[in-house]
């Protein structure tokens, strides 16, 4: 498994804008891990379970974590994490929604699937610096999460 500042994120979001605020964050705190970039739930998931364009795990490999927006073209975040939560060997990687939605019933449905933390995104970008610090100091540097199995490719639930 990849130390802490090698291990691969995933960042499920389809809007352009975020992405490019978000990698800004994460250089500004230091954070060098490499980080992939999917913009919908049919692409996460095919990454996960290692299909498609995703069949390389050297090129793609299973991520330390998941940053997944919520409002997502197609198959939306709650999909994705239901679909995560159903797949054994996938079950243990770390989510954490990050969405502009503060809807409680969101969050409570967000949980209820599987994620491991909740956070909205700000508006403001040192708001967003702060938050990425915070993402650094408790899931990359504090949570010891457990050691993911080698997943090879594995049929698709979705057709």
């Amino acid at each position: 498994m990849p130390d802490a500042g090698t291990a691969v994120f995933l960042l499920v979001e389809d809007s352009q804008d975020d992405v490019t605020l978000l990698r800004r964050a994460f250089e500004k705190c230091r954070i060098l891990n490499p980080i992939q970039v999917v913009t919908n739930g049919v692409e996460a998931m095919a990454y996960l379970e290692g299909s498609g364009r995703y069949r390389n795990r050297a090129e793609f490999p299973l991520p330390k974590l998941v940053l997944l927006d919520l409002n997502l073209p197609g198959i939306d975040g709650f999909e994705v994490l239901k679909w995560i939560h159903e797949q054994p060997e996938l079950r243990s990687i770390r989510v954490i929604v990050l969405t502009s939605s503060n809807l409680i019933a969101d969050v409570n449905r967000a949980y209820q699937l599987g994620a491991h933390s909740f956070l909205v995104k700000p508006n403001d970008f040192e708001d967003l610096v702060r938050l990425t610090q915070a993402i650094r100091g408790y899931w990359i540097w504090t949570d010891r999460g457990p050691q993911l199995p080698d997943v090879q490719r594995k049929g698709h639930p979705r057709s």
